[in-house]
Order: C-alpha cells, then structure tokens, then sequence
C-alpha cells in the first residue's frame, strides 16, 4: 500500500469536541486529514468546513455515508443516536471513530460491535487519554512494583456547567448525566491500569429535577480483586478537577490532570516513595492525534486497533451498573 496514503475522515456533525479537538488532532496527525463534515444544517457544515479548512460539506449525514472517497468517520453526536449511525456507517462500511460513552447500554454496545465485525470495519471508542504515553509510563511504574502493591486507586473528574440552557447533558432520554459524560473517564482508567473488571458498584448520585433529572454528581466505589477499591466522583454541578491518583503499599502515583492534556504545556506527574516526591517527564503530544493515528494504522497497515472494542462494551458494563446502582440506592453485582 502506498505509504504516502492517508485515512479520510468525515466527520458526522460540528459538536464542540469535533470542533475544538478531535478534527484539530486528526488535521494534526501523521496519518490522517479530514476531507469531509457534515451537518442536517447545511449551512453551520460549510461555516464549519471554512472555519477549519475541510474540503467538501454535507448538509446531511446520509450524504456523507454516500460518499465513497471517505475511508472513516467521526461521531460526536449525542449519546442516544451513537448506535444508529455507527450501525448506518457500518452498513456504507465506513471505519467508526465514536464518542464516548460507545453506547447506552453493554446490549447496544455489543450489537454495534457485531455490526462493525460483520461489515469487515473497525470499531473504535473516543477514550482519547488512553493513547498518551504517560499511560504506558504508569502502567510501567505498577507493574515495577515501585509503589509496591495496588491498594486503591481515586479518580475525580468535575466542572460546573449547571447553567448552561439546552444542553443535551442534560437529557436523560439521550443519554445525559455524569456519569456518561465523564465517569466513563474514571472507570476506564482503573480498569485500565489494573487490567481487571470490577465485580460490583456502588454509587450514589444526585439526580437534579433542574436539569432533567439526570445525575449531575456521582460518587462511586468499584470492587476489584486482591481487595482493591477504586473510588471516583464525577460532576457536572462542582469545581473543576481531573485528577488520579493510585495508592500503593509503599508509594503513591499522582496525576494532577489525568484525562486532559494540551500539548503546549506539560502532562508530567508525580511519583512519591518514602517521602521523597519524583517528577516524571512526558513527551509533550496531542494525544487526539494519536487516537487517530491508532485508527490509520489498523485500516491503511492492518495493526490491531490498541483497543478493541470489546474493551467499550465492558466499560459499558459498568457505567450501566454504576447508573443503576444510583437510582436504586444499591450495590450491583457486576
């Protein structure tokens, strides 16, 4: 294969993380460009395609399935519509980029997986931290035992957007709330670094009668094995933070912020043993870049995707069971 090529994005809709993120990173990127985006406004996909230099607008997303020079899309549409235009996608056998969370439900996540594997596309979920190396680093660092053994790991993710009008976060039928939203952030992670799934969840929320009754704050604690306890709280109704933090028998891991990274400026965390605190060093990338540079390798040079997408429908899993476990007030077995 011509190894001049590139993978051809469209991109089905102008949502804010398309905008200011994910089609920077791809444009950005060593493998990929963006030829296409689309809008059922036709209008706000040419303002967009002008505003980021993007060839060719639709002003639907039928019209950029029909399309044949696109190799692979982005979905950034709300959470409610990722199944069908990831099954619709699959069916034009488009390559699927789709936002987080893949799906409402580990069953729709599943059915889109199958879809994916029967079309002959690949399948991937926008967890876009995944892909920076600082990850690699941590994982490295635990697995060296230098904090000695896992005891616990916390993960927070919040910012306050309660005032914000229209928000589709806060549609509960799409798909909204916290944990949705950004819980997936956190149980992703300590899946992540520990390997393992969790055995049960407890959570509780605050679900808000403001804001559609959705769970504008969760708090939750996930079982794993050797008795370890992940704990995390996400929110869209508190002060900003996104931080991880990873308790071991004989030192601690702290990432000051964990999920969000500007390639301008540093992404370094801390190693702490016996008092003495260390800096790690991280290359400084843009890890949007690299998600899809993932997603190039697997179509244009047949490498496996870094994460199946089996991992999305695991991770479905548990955000199901930490959102059930809110509105019940219980512990769920996983």
């Amino acid at each position: 294969m011509n190894s001049d090529r590139k993978l051809r994005w469209g991109i089905l809709g102008s949502a804010s993380i398309a905008v200011r993120s994910v089609i920077p990173g791809l444009q950005q990127s060593e493998l990929n460009e963006v030829t296409a985006i689309a809008s059922r406004d036709e209008e706000k996909a040419k303002q967009t395609a002008d505003q980021l230099g993007i060839p060719q607008a639709y002003g639907s997303y039928e019209a950029l399935l029909a399309d044949d020079s696109i190799d692979a899309v982005y979905i950034p549409l709300p959470n409610h519509l990722h199944r069908e235009w990831t099954l619709r996608a699959a069916e034009a056998g488009k390559h699927i980029l789709c936002e987080k969370p893949l799906a409402l439900t580990e069953q729709e996540a599943q059915e889109m997986v199958q879809a994916c594997e029967d079309a002959g596309v690949h399948l991937a979920e926008a967890l876009m931290y995944r892909h920076h190396p600082r990850y690699d680093q941590i994982r490295d660092i635990i697995a060296s035992g230098e904090i000695g053994e896992v005891r616990g790991i916390h993960s927070t993710f919040s910012f306050n957007s309660s005032g914000s009008t229209g928000n589709v976060r806060f549609r509960r039928d799409w798909g909204g709330g916290a944990l949705y939203d950004i819980g997936c952030y956190s149980i992703s992670a300590a899946r992540l670094l520990l390997g393992q799934e969790p055995s049960a969840a407890t959570v509780i929320g605050m679900f808000s009668p403001e804001h559609g009754h959705v769970d504008m704050m969760a708090s939750g604690l996930l079982e794993f094995d050797n008795h370890i306890g992940v704990t995390f709280d996400s929110s869209m109704w508190a002060a900003f933070r996104n931080t991880l933090e990873v308790l071991g028998s004989d030192g601690i891991i702290e990432v000051p912020s964990a999920y969000i990274s500007n390639p301008d400026r540093s992404s370094n965390f801390f190693v702490i043993v016996d008092g003495e605190r260390k800096e790690i060093e991280v290359p400084q990338v843009n890890h949007y870049s690299l998600q899809g540079d993932d997603m190039a390798r697997a179509v244009l040079q047949g490498k496996a995707l870094r994460f199946a997408p089996s991992d999305a429908v695991a991770n479905m899993k548990v955000l199901e069971a930490c959102l059930r476990s809110a509105e019940e007030r219980t512990r769920i077995t996983l």
